[in-house]
C-alpha cells in the first residue's frame, strides 16, 4: 500500500456511505461531481414555491399563476425529472380529481370484499357449490 496523503475534499466523496446516493461504493462520476461543485446547495433539490420566489426568474409566484412544482423527482446521481401532473384547472370545479380518486378507491375496495368472500363448506369432492363471482379478473 501507498502511504500517500489525501486531499480531504477526495476523501469526502469517496466515503461510500449511504448518505451519498451513488450507484457505486467509492466512486463518484465526473459529471455528478461537477454537477455537486456547480450547483452547491441546490444539488439534488426539487424546486418548490418557496425557492422560486427567491430565484432571480421569479415569474410563477403570482397569486394567478400556476402551480408549476408538482411532479418534479431526483434521481441518485442528482438529476431533476418533471413528470407531467395534471392541474386542476383542467377540471370543472377545484377539488373534482381528489372527491374522484376518493370514490374510485372506495369502489375498488367494495369490488375486493366481493371477489375474496368467503365459502367455507361449499366445496367438496363430489360438487363445487360456491358462487361464481363478479367477473374479475
Amino acid at each position: 500500500m501507498n502511504d500517500k496523503t489525501v486531499d480531504a475534499k477526495d476523501t469526502s466523496r469517496n466515503q461510500g456511505d449511504a448518505s451519498t446516493g451513488q450507484y457505486d461504493r467509492g466512486i463518484v462520476p465526473a459529471e455528478v461531481a461537477a454537477r455537486q461543485e456547480r450547483e452547491g446547495a441546490s444539488f439534488k433539490q426539487t424546486p418548490s414555491l418557496k425557492s422560486e420566489e427567491n430565484a432571480r426568474t421569479n415569474d410563477q409566484t403570482e397569486d394567478d399563476s400556476i402551480d408549476t412544482t408538482d411532479g418534479y423527482t431526483v434521481d441518485q446521481e442528482g438529476l431533476l425529472n418533471n413528470y407531467a401532473i395534471e392541474p386542476e384547472m383542467y377540471v370543472n370545479e377545484p377539488g373534482d380529481l381528489r372527491e374522484e380518486e376518493a370514490e374510485l378507491a372506495k369502489e375498488r375496495v367494495g369490488e375486493l370484499e366481493d371477489a375474496n368472500e368467503g365459502s367455507e363448506g361449499e366445496l367438496t369432492a363430489k360438487r363445487d357449490l360456491r358462487g361464481k363471482g363478479p367477473g374479475l379478473v
